[in-house]
């Protein structure tokens, strides 16, 4: 015997909501055939929340159940908790999300110019990239970005002006080192942001004992302050260091 599920969602001439083709393919992942309810005016949508006492599409109902939207659904087939549904927990996906796609990055550099995968170019090619990654996310919103981090930088706090400069050393030190121009003024910036931002986690997060979000990945971010923020701040000052050496 087949299951079926009845889903309401909104289906309009200029929206289609994700979160009700989420609840479909969740749904039909699951082995449910469904009978599929498409809500085509926002006058119809109102009336439907007002039916139902519920204040957002899409809703599921499973044997004559109302189970609700896609979080509830996520819920209801184990692929979430209650506890992570309704928290606001911290995660270290973006972080790992950049490194990772870097590296990869760095080793495709590597393979196209010089021949190998690992070289000690392509670890100079991982760090510089991830500068310039990590300063992107940072720049999209920079407003966002110096309120996250005028939480715990030190410089930061004490000129709010250092806030909104970062971002753009961190890019411009990325850049330089990438083309091998400059690296006097390159390294120098690299050298300064990273042991500034060392020292600010170390202090704020192994003295302090301070449980707070990072803004290495822009703000408004899960990702908790800490060893990776750290990794960030060493990475730019072995580059620093390495590239004046070199």
């Amino acid at each position: 015997m087949s299951k079926i599920a009845v889903l309401h969602r909104m289906v309009m001439e200029d929206h289609l909501c994700p979160y009700g083709l989420k609840s479909m393919h969740l749904l039909k992942r699951q082995g449910y055939e469904i009978d599929d309810h498409h809500l085509t005016t926002k006058e119809q949508t109102e009336a439907f929340k007002q039916e139902h006492g519920v204040k957002t599409t899409p809703q599921t109902w499973i044997d004559g159940e109302r189970i609700g939207g896609y979080s509830d659904l996520k819920v209801f087939f184990g692929k979430e908790t209650p506890e992570e549904q309704n928290s606001d927990s911290t995660t270290y996906q973006p972080v790992i999300a950049v490194f990772a796609t870097c590296f990869l990055m760095a080793l495709a550099a590597s393979w196209s110019t010089l021949g190998t995968l690992l070289s000690l170019r392509s670890f100079e090619w991982f760090i510089a990239f991830s500068m310039c990654v990590l300063a992107i996310l940072k720049l999209r919103d920079l407003s966002s970005f110096s309120s996250q981090f005028l939480s715990y930088d030190l410089i930061a706090r004490k000129d709010v002006r250092y806030a909104y400069f970062y971002p753009f050393g961190e890019v411009g030190a990325g850049i330089l080192m990438l083309s091998g121009s400059l690296i006097w003024l390159a390294s120098p910036v690299a050298l300064f942001i990273g042991t500034v931002g060392a020292v600010s986690v170390i202090k704020a997060v192994y003295i302090e004992k301070r449980d707070i979000k990072c803004a290495c990945v822009g703000g408004n971010s899960n990702v908790p302050l800490g060893a990776i923020s750290l990794t960030e701040n060493i990475m730019m000052i072995v580059m620093g260091i390495w590239m004046l050496v070199k």
